[in-house]
């Protein structure tokens, strides 16, 4: 039953994917999937604690940013309307629902960011469903500094926060990438690998150096969000780890050395 349900899953992901810039209707999903619209959104609240339309909305965005950060020639406008937008007033709603600033001030920063990368899903051992996020482009990255050291942080009680409203819990990552940018080199680069686990990425072998940026993220450490009126203490847990030749495994398996890195980590340090 849950190879049926990973099926639809699955080819649900790629016609979004397919269609990021058309309007996509939750009903042109479901018949695409060969099911009814109620079965693919219990199934995808269910699995990916979205809905497909929100889910749209995050994909859509994140491939908006990256072109409104690296292609300066082309204007946000034009890339709203890219993207399905009419208007450049619906896609900056848009845009702060994801990202809690406009494009214009998205295109002015530093750095650009992996913040909604492509959801995967596979089944593990029990049978069960896992939600997993694309990570090619981190591959790449990491296939290129064989040697050079990462830091692995994961936000310290997102659950917490989201039973506070989605919402928070989006401003905790929000903040939690923009903490790990402030840091980061010129050369590093930033991904977020699931819902609260982010990885800066040096472009260094010196220990010296990843140990610095780790220590400057940890001293932000209970620095609050702030979400309506309500000031949320954030802190993020930090490791550091190398990235090796990457022979050993497909970019599933990395994604897991991640997982399995955090949670040894918490295991160690906060048992």
């Amino acid at each position: 039953m849950n190879t049926n349900k990973l099926e639809l899953l699955t080819t649900a992901l790629s016609y979004l994917e397919e269609h990021l810039t058309e309007k996509i209707a939750t009903e042109d999903v479901a018949k695409a999937c060969y099911c009814s619209k109620s079965t693919l959104e219990k199934l995808f609240q269910c699995v990916s604690h979205l809905s497909v339309h929100d889910y749209v909305i995050r994909r859509r965005i994140t491939k908006a940013s990256k072109k409104i950060f690296y292609d300066h020639n082309v204007s946000i406008l034009d890339v709203a309307v890219e993207f399905g937008y009419n208007s450049n007033e619906a896609f900056t709603r848009a845009f702060k629902q994801v990202w809690n600033c406009t494009p214009s001030e998205f295109r002015n920063q530093n750095r650009y960011s992996y913040l909604f990368p492509r959801l995967t899903f596979d089944l593990d051992e029990g049978d069960v469903i896992m939600k997993k996020v694309d990570i090619s482009e981190l591959y790449d990255f990491l296939h290129d500094r064989i040697g050079c050291h990462y830091i692995i942080c994961d936000i310290v009680g997102l659950i917490p926060i989201n039973n506070i409203s989605r919402t928070a819990g989006d401003l905790a990552i929000i903040e939690a990438l923009r903490r790990m940018n402030d840091v980061a080199g010129a050369d590093d680069v930033v991904f977020r690998i699931g819902g609260d686990e982010f990885v800066l990425l040096t472009a260094s072998d010196d220990i010296t150096y990843a140990k610095k940026l780790a220590s400057e993220i940890e001293s932000q450490n209970g620095n609050p969000i702030c979400y309506e009126g309500q000031e949320i203490p954030l802190s993020l847990y930090v490791m550091l780890s190398t990235a090796n030749d990457g022979k050993n495994g497909e970019r599933t398996e990395i994604l897991a050395q991640f997982h399995h890195a955090i949670e040894a980590f918490k295991k160690n340090h906060f048992a």
